[in-house]
């Protein structure tokens, strides 16, 4: 069974109707470590219908969290908002300076993630926390916090192993400046929150935007109040001690039952360790779609259990991974499950298969009008336009991502390929003949050149390690590269003769 389905089935035993959560906060670029989170969810949301029950995926944005520091893609001005929400203070503009275009500094990195989902055909319910505050949503278990302080103190010091300062509270409010930065509550009184903030006193109303819960007290909340029962979180949330194992007693003490969970393990850029926005050590999701179709990113989550760690790569991995994919899209995995003699580890692989595909389908889409390998070629042998008329416009999209691959910094240098122009100096003369003479009558596809040059080879008593490399500079002017067949039979026969000469 694959892994949504086995987390479907384990949700249908709490019942017919789930909440599948995802949250983030928008305090740097978001990058493709991310999307194994919020597809996660997606697949499990699939899955959860898939089976016939009433499932909703919602993505909730952590817009009331703080400026925590300035980080480095930041200028030196927003020393001025550290500890602000992040709904509050305003976008950065192309010089990493606070910009004025209305936009505020949350909305400026969720919008292009949140067209990258729908590109991976992820639409979740969006929940803005800032707004959710604001709304009185958390008012309820603002107020249960605030009442129960010394019991939710007591919950994070024991679950945690950690110590809480004096005077810390359950409940963090802005001060005269916006900022939760040098803060100190000193009662509360429903449905307000008292506070001092350099000698001078204040108060911030709970149903209102005034303040917010602390992480470990925010997320039970937030499960509470939303009805989730289900999220997927890293493995630091998951540690013992995490903020999941505080969360789990929290939510009791609020009343609820907390979500099923599922931990998952990071993506890391493969050389460079795990992804990080506050670094910049990143891919953006429309950065990679750019170069990767969405159902091949789709299929790198959904072929890989949550538990296992994945290296991104966006050289020859990539190829690979979609060679993998094109290679399960050509089965026909339901006939394959009809055979009787399958032996139980067969029969758990061809399950698996079938769930990651089902996962990674965008839309109808059932098989691949031509291979991302082959593409590759393609688009360094002909133009667009040659490509599009081959192949219909359908290949448009996919032939955009294509080029913007090859121009790119990541493409493999061993797919890397260019077709002479003119015919090569130093050629073995009678090699050269031998090709020209056999090419020049054989069909001309894949199959018929490979077989053309075998029997040249042959025929000719002409070493095959000696006439490939003729051919290949002859061709492309190294002495190796990718299979040549495929190449010559996208090429016009008579250029091809010409540079044989």
């Amino acid at each position: 069974m694959h892994w949504a389905d086995f987390a479907a089935q384990t949700l249908s035993q709490r019942g017919g109707k789930h909440i599948i959560a995802s949250g983030i906060t928008p305090s740097g670029e978001f990058h493709i470590g991310h999307l194994r989170e919020i597809l996660t969810g997606d697949m499990i949301t699939r899955a959860c219908k898939n089976a016939g029950m009433d499932a909703e995926f919602v993505f909730i944005v952590d817009s009331a969290d703080p400026l925590r520091k300035v980080y480095p893609f930041l200028s030196d001005e927003y020393e001025q908002y550290i500890g602000c929400a992040l709904a509050t203070i305003p976008a950065p503009d192309e010089n990493g300076c606070p910009g004025s275009d209305g936009r505020n500094y949350a909305e400026h990195f969720l919008e292009p993630f949140l067209a990258a989902l729908e590109q991976i055909d992820v639409r979740p319910r969006i929940i803005d926390n800032y707004t959710s505050y604001a709304n009185g949503e958390f008012a309820e278990k603002s107020r249960i916090a605030c009442e129960k302080a010394d019991e939710i103190r007591e919950i994070i010091e024991r679950v945690s192993s950690r110590e809480l300062a004096s005077d810390w509270f359950p409940y963090n409010p802005y001060g005269h400046n916006g900022s939760l930065d040098g803060v100190t509550v000193t009662g509360f009184e429903w449905p307000y929150v008292h506070w001092t903030q350099n000698g001078k006193a204040g108060k911030s109303d709970l149903n209102k935007a005034e303040g917010k819960l602390p992480w470990r007290i925010d997320w039970p909340a937030k499960w509470g109040w939303i009805g989730v029962t289900c999220e997927p979180f890293g493995k630091d949330h998951g540690a013992a001690g995490g903020s999941y194992a505080t969360g789990k007693e929290i939510s009791a003490l609020f009343g609820d039952n907390p979500p099923h969970p599922l931990v998952y393990e990071w993506i890391s850029l493969k050389g460079q360790g795990a992804m990080s926005s506050s670094t910049g050590n990143t891919i953006g999701p429309l950065e990679a779609l750019e170069l990767v179709p969405p159902e091949i990113l789709r299929y790198l989550i959904a072929s890989t259990k949550p538990k296992k760690a994945i290296t991104f790569d966006a050289g020859m991995s990539l190829v690979e991974l979609a060679d993998e994919y094109e290679r399960l899209l050509s089965r026909d995995l339901e006939s394959e499950m009809r055979d009787e003699g399958l032996s139980r580890r067969q029969r758990v692989a061809i399950e698996d298969a079938e769930g990651a595909l089902r996962m990674s389908r965008i839309g109808d889409s059932t098989s691949a009008k031509v291979s991302f390998r082959h593409l590759a070629m393609l688009a360094q042998v002909k133009n667009d336009q040659e490509i599009v008329q081959s192949l219909g416009d359908g290949i448009s999209d996919k032939l955009a991502r294509m080029r913007n691959w090859i121009n790119g910094a990541h493409f493999p240098s061993e797919l890397r390929i260019s077709v002479r122009k003119e015919k090569m100096a130093g050629i073995d003369e009678s090699i050269s003949k031998g090709l020209s003479q056999s090419l020049a009558d054989c069909e001309w596809n894949t199959k018929a050149i490979a077989e053309a040059i075998s029997s040249c080879f042959k025929n000719n008593e002409i070493s095959p390690k000696e006439g490939y490399r003729n051919l290949y500079l002859a061709i492309l002017g190294v002495e190796k590269g990718p299979r040549l067949a495929p190449i010559l039979s996208e090429l016009e026969r008579t250029r091809v003769l010409e540079l044989l000469g």
